[in-house]
């Protein structure tokens, strides 16, 4: 049975992402001055150039790419900083000038990116997210249970792993930033109501695509749940510093955090092993800065492995990726729009059929990646314990060198990513997706992977014994691989493999239009979609499977 952990503080008022939201013009006006500490630490006095960069690459942005959700006084407001920049030049306080513009700058973008938290909002959206992720997880029709199921079966299908217990003490010891892999735009929702509801730890503050918004009831709740707006249109440098340290303050001020450190959901359906240095530089930062005003809180950070046997925009995302991997050699799908047959079948598919989500927690670490213990503790990897003033210290005094958090930037990353590999969960529909496009690939590899995947309406088929065979040999190296804990496995039958196969195709990619795999009358198996089974084979890339196995690398090609 799957533990659900009571709340830590019960009464919602009291999170710090509600505080945040109660103060919410104090604390813009706090990171207006800290942004602008920000931008003149990192370009002097040249500002001119950078508001002049500001304003073209805004104006572009506004010509090229144009949203619902913008301001309607867009074009206004950067047409009369372009003006006020222009007197600036004749001005005997040039310099005064220029700083107050960057300040109007500054405000308006942190006015649209700090969200809001209402606790109303909130305990509807426990309701209302309970239902709606029991109809997502849960068959209506399942044996023992009436219609959808409790919130209990729900929080039974919602599976932790890893040491939960230390990350609920870690929290009352330091400020806890939350880092997750990133598949689906679910994963912001499913993973704050799995904090929530199983967890028991209060809502973290988080960033939600602008695109959301563009649907007035989705940016009603988001605006209102603790999200801050990302805007990944807007390329310029001083909304990426407001960006940046959007994350970077609300950790200072002891704010909860939780950001995806891929910056975007992953294309391939690969587990990222590459992450953005700038988010999470973000977290170093506030710890050298904690440090400085004399306070030894602590940040600690928590890798989040999320694992689904399906992702919804999965053919949108695959799409995508094969295009930009393979450019002129991927044909991209032309999307007529759900046909009613498809219709039927989703929602015949709703109520019939059931999944899990697989939360697993990696050890938690420092801003530097070394693990912590249950008193907070940093040690390195011989054990020795660790002073956090050693590493923003020269010659024995605090000081802040960007190249220096650069490069302690890139060392969490990559014990970000290893522990990613670590605790990602190998579910059946992982393994069966692995196996399927692997043997169904071995016939094409000469041609290449493009040309397998431009096949659209081709339907390839696989004889059930050999697919039988290669699934129970792949299912004994990864159980070899959990015994040796370079991954971790789901709670399937691992045991039998008839089951085991049972239980993948049932559960992979559940809710798409057509099946990717499935039994024929024959009794071997089939495959209607060639790029869904590749982008659910993906999940397995990087472990040294393909070796293993004596395949060949097909995301080589």
């Amino acid at each position: 049975m799957n533990k659900i952990y009571p709340h830590i503080i019960p009464d919602v008022n009291e999170w710090p992402v509600a505080l945040q939201s109660k103060h919410r013009s104090k604390f813009i006006s706090k990171l207006n001055k800290y942004v602008l500490t920000q931008i003149q630490e990192s370009h002097g006095k040249n500002l001119h150039d950078l508001i002049s960069r500001t304003v073209y690459m805004e104006n572009q942005r506004i010509k090229l790419s144009p949203w619902k959700v913008d301001p309607q006084d867009e074009k206004d407001y950067w047409k009369s900083i372009a003006a006020d920049l222009e007197n600036t030049t004749i001005r005997e306080d040039r310099q005064d000038a220029e700083i107050e513009l960057i300040k109007r700058i500054i405000n308006r973008y942190d006015e649209e990116i700090v969200g809001n938290f209402s606790p109303r909002t909130f305990k509807f959206s426990r309701i209302f997210l309970t239902s709606f992720f029991k109809r997502i997880f849960s068959s209506y029709f399942a044996k023992g249970q009436w219609r959808w199921g409790s919130k209990k079966s729900l929080q039974n299908r919602i599976i932790l792993k890893g040491n939960v217990d230390l990350i609920r003490g870690l929290f009352e010891k330091g400020t806890v930033v939350f880092m997750p892999t990133h598949y689906t735009n679910l994963d912001s929702i499913m993973i704050g109501y799995a904090i929530d509801v199983n967890v028991g730890l209060p809502s973290f503050s988080y960033g939600a695509g602008l695109n959301l918004y563009n649907v007035e009831i989705v940016g009603y709740f988001i605006n209102r749940l603790g999200a801050f707006r990302v805007d990944r249109r807007k390329k310029n440098p001083i909304y990426l510093e407001c960006l940046k340290s959007m994350s970077g303050y609300s950790i200072i001020e002891g704010v909860n955090c939780l950001f995806f450190p891929g910056g975007t959901r992953s294309r391939s359906g690969q587990i990222e092993d590459k992450l953005k240095l700038g988010l999470i530089s973000s977290s170093i930062e506030a710890q050298r800065l904690h440090l400085e005003e004399g306070s030894d809180k602590k940040i600690f950070v928590v890798p989040l492995s999320v694992g689904y046997h399906f992702v919804l925009e999965a053919t949108h995302l695959i799409d995508q990726h094969l295009q930009i991997i393979g450019k002129e050699k991927y044909k991209r799908a032309r999307s007529g729009g759900p046909s009613f047959g498809n219709v039927m079948r989703f929602i015949k598919d709703l109520y019939t059929r059931s999944s899990e989500v697989y939360m697993s927690f990696g050890d938690p670490m420092d801003v530097f990646g070394n693990k912590v213990n249950n008193e907070g503790i940093s040690f390195d990897k011989f054990g020795h314990e660790i002073e956090m003033h050693d590493y923003f210290s020269f010659d024995g005094q605090l000081s802040s060198n960007r190249q220096r958090e650069g490069v302690y930037a890139k060392l969490l990353s990559e014990s970000l990513v290893d522990s990613y590999r670590k605790f990602n969960v190998v579910l059946s529909s992982n393994v069966i997706a692995f196996t399927a496009f692997h043997l169904i690939y071995s016939e094409y590899k000469e041609a290449g992977l493009f040309f397998l995947v431009n096949q659209k309406i081709k339907t390839y088929e696989i004889s059930y014994d050999d697919f039988f065979t290669n699934v129970r040999k792949l299912m004994q190296h990864i159980l070899a691989m959990k015994q040796n804990e370079l991954l971790c496995i789901s709670d399937e039958s691992w045991t039998d493999a008839k089951n085991f196969i049972d239980e993948g195709l049932s559960k992979l990619g559940i809710y798409h239009t057509s099946d990717i795999l499935k039994i024929n009358k024959e009794g071997n198996l089939i495959c209607r979609d060639i790029r869904l089974l590749y982008f659910y084979h993906n999940r397995l890339i990087n472990y040294g499977l393909e070796e293993l196995m004596g395949w060949e690398k097909a995301w080589q090609s």
